[in-house]
């Protein structure tokens, strides 16, 4: 049965919550009924919108300004969460970082900067999280924002693509591990999304253009990812964990 806030009572967790998927996914967490804690390298003044929109859907909101890659950031991030709500039910591992080059023009730092953020932040937000789901002894859902590029090797994205492919094997290790404290794991694998960060690497113009050329004639948006997250956070999917649902309009599928 759905219930007009099916997440009443629940406290989440958004990692990069200032804009595009991150902000959609706390918002859309928010109208279900759940407190949301964000957090963002952004500022205050990026994450203002965001903590906005919670709040006008009658939820509490935090904001946390750190990267991360800081462990210590992220386990303070996750105490003064607890603290003020007294659980954590929901974590979404959001927070972003690319840089596309060709492999033999990479710089080990580029490769460390995306894998900072990619891996070693997935990995802290998931123990440090997972830790006191299994203390609260209620489960819960961690669902890791991945990408098509997992399983598709797309050019110029060495760093980005392992590393994706990377976050769905370690969630799917940490499913296995997870479920007898009833506690749920899954990725979501967006394909080509209208977010702020692709105007980084197009144009408006060549955005229309590439997007009218995809199976649905348009690039998805970050609302509809942050329905898949609800729906994998929800009891309407209470039995599924170690999945992976892919919200891509078909831009991996065989072309004509």
């Amino acid at each position: 049965m759905i219930t007009e806030k099916p997440l009443a009572g629940k406290v989440a967790v958004v990692t990069g919550g200032a804009r595009g998927i991150g902000r959609a996914t706390a918002i859309e967490l928010a109208r279900s009924g759940a407190h949301v804690s964000i957090c963002d390298k952004s500022g205050d003044q990026g994450a203002a919108g965001t903590i906005a929109e919670i709040e006008e859907n009658g939820q509490q909101a935090l904001f946390f300004n750190l990267d991360v890659a800081d462990r210590a950031a992220v386990e303070r991030m996750m105490s003064e969460t607890e603290q003020r709500w007294g659980r954590i039910d929901i974590l979404v591992n959001n927070a972003g970082r690319n840089v596309r080059k060709p492999l033999i023009d990479l710089e080990p730092a580029d490769v460390e900067a995306v894998w900072s953020v990619l891996l070693w932040g997935a990995f802290h937000a998931t123990q440090l999280a997972a830790r006191r789901m299994v203390a609260g002894g209620q489960g819960g859902n961690i669902v890791s924002i991945s990408s098509v590029h997992a399983s598709k090797p797309f050019p110029n994205n060495t760093a980005y693509n392992g590393a994706k492919a990377a976050v769905n094997h370690m969630s799917r290790t940490w499913a296995a591990e997870l479920a007898r404290y009833r506690i749920r794991v899954n990725v979501i694998e967006p394909g080509w999304i209208d977010t702020p960060g692709e105007r980084n690497h197009y144009t408006e113009e060549e955005i229309r253009e590439r997007g009218a050329a995809l199976p649905f004639g348009r690039l998805g948006s970050a609302e509809e990812i942050a329905q898949a997250v609800r729906f994998l956070v929800s009891d309407e999917a209470s039995y599924i964990t170690g999945s992976c649902l892919r919200v891509d309009g078909g831009i991996i599928l065989p072309r004509e």
